[in-house]
């Protein structure tokens, strides 16, 4: 495993990180506490570090669950939390979004509420979870820097969501110079990563990103095939069918990225990490640590042998200069696919005018 800073916040973090929403939560399948707590374990034996919870994740038994699992390894981890859902108040309806609540007062209580059910004194990233960018003003910026003041907080954040999109916010983020900028981004959906490299590069911000869907909701690590049949309360259905028929076009097209030793087919899945082998898996996250700007990746670990593979991808192979150009190639020809793929829209809280603004070729949803 190889590691990285945050920003400037003298905050390492592995290149793999564990998104602990997986754990606290039924949504990502089923497992019992236990098994949670085994694999946040398993995870930082395998050189994970970066631990990614937030305090709406099962109404705060995420952040219990990884209390649990890393306080006797503390020194040894950094973990990340979110808050700005006001959960305490409000039922969750199926994968509805909760109210948000973004003002001083709230921060400063939720961070206190995370540090309790955390077990730990301070936490390493604060990150405001899905904030419009019309709620933070001055004041909420003032109280981050007051918390990190304190010595609660060693780095604050910005998860951009939910869904894809959102670029007034990640300019916000960027410009004010957060630390970190968490994103949807992939080899098979760049517009919004692209955007915000650009935006680093305008402004010399040192912000970092953190991509989380990295493997394009289960294409890329092919957990979705054309032969699955994606239940109705599973987060990946609302995709539409165009979408995964495309899909699964551009990753035949992505094949070259993959690499095998000799006696090895190449579409083998393999977590030994040996010089010379790289997965579609892990290919898919070396494309986004390629980027000097991505600090950590944050793939969505369902089991151990998810674990055994993306964690090897800090080690196997890096994209070559003409790998990286060639995917560029791919993409900006849509990788010649002339067909809708049904998801031509971004999420926006400002009628679209960061879209247009940003010259990309997509609606406002």
């Amino acid at each position: 495993m190889q590691y990285r800073e945050l920003g400037d916040s003298d905050v390492e973090v592995s290149e793999i990180g564990f998104g602990a929403w997986v754990v606290g939560t039924d949504w990502w399948g089923d497992r019992t506490e236990e098994q949670a707590v085994e694999m946040l374990q398993y995870a930082h034996d395998q050189g994970i570090t970066y631990f990614d919870t937030g305090d709406v994740y099962g109404h705060g038994r995420s952040e219990e669950l990884v209390g649990e699992a890393l306080g006797d390894r503390r020194d040894e981890v950094t973990v990340a939390t979110k808050v700005g859902y006001d959960f305490y108040n409000n039922p969750q309806a199926g994968h509805g979004e909760l109210p948000k609540e973004i003002t001083p007062e709230w921060i400063r209580t939720a961070t206190e509420r995370s540090l309790d059910r955390l077990g730990f004194d301070h936490v390493d990233v604060l990150q405001l979870h899905n904030a419009n960018v019309d709620e933070v003003d001055a004041d909420v910026l003032e109280v981050l820097d007051e918390l990190r003041e304190e010595g609660l907080v060693d780095a604050v954040g910005w998860a951009l969501g939910p869904s894809i999109g959102w670029l007034a916010e990640g300019d916000m983020a960027i410009e004010q110079e957060f630390d970190s900028l968490q994103l949807v981004w992939n080899v098979l959906e760049q517009e919004v990563g692209d955007h915000f490299l650009d935006t680093i590069e305008r402004t010399g911000s040192s912000t970092s990103l953190i991509p989380r869907v990295p493997h394009s909701s289960g294409l890329l690590n092919e957990q979705v095939t054309p032969d699955t049949e994606l239940d109705d309360d599973d987060h990946r259905s609302y995709r539409p069918d165009e979408w995964y028929e495309t899909g699964w076009e551009k990753v035949e097209a992505l094949r070259f990225l993959e690499r095998a030793d000799e006696g090895t087919s190449s579409s083998s899945r393999t977590s030994s990490g040996n010089a010379g082998e790289r997965t579609m898996s892990q290919a898919s996250i070396r494309w986004l640590l390629s980027h000097d700007q991505v600090a950590t990746v944050t793939p969505t670990f369902r089991t151990k042998a998810d674990i055994d593979e993306w964690a090897a991808a800090s080690e196997v192979p890096p994209l070559s200069e003409a790998e990286v150009a060639r995917v560029a190639e791919l993409y900006a020809d849509d990788f010649g696919i002339d067909r809708d793929d049904g998801m031509d829209v971004l999420r926006s809280s400002v009628g679209g005018e960061d879209i247009d603004a940003a010259n990309i070729d997509k609606q406002a949803t």
